[in-house]
């Protein structure tokens, strides 16, 4: 039997265990990268994106 994986798991799996384990290196950016643009083109992508705005606007809104 032949398993597949999607390709934003594999390269989640690898840059979550190349990070724990050896600290993050030119390679391991690589990998994060190319983790990056595979996510950008799922279909989670918009939730990333409104997450990242609404914690953005929260940020901003703080008054030292």
């Amino acid at each position: 039997m032949i398993f597949s994986i999607s390709g934003v798991v594999l390269l989640g799996i690898v840059l979550f265990i190349f990070c724990r384990k050896d600290g993050l290196k030119s390679v391991h950016a690589l990998i994060a990268v190319l983790f990056g643009f595979y996510l950008a083109s799922t279909a989670i992508a918009p939730s990333i994106k409104a997450g990242g705005e609404s914690l953005a606007g929260l940020l901003g809104g703080i008054k030292f």
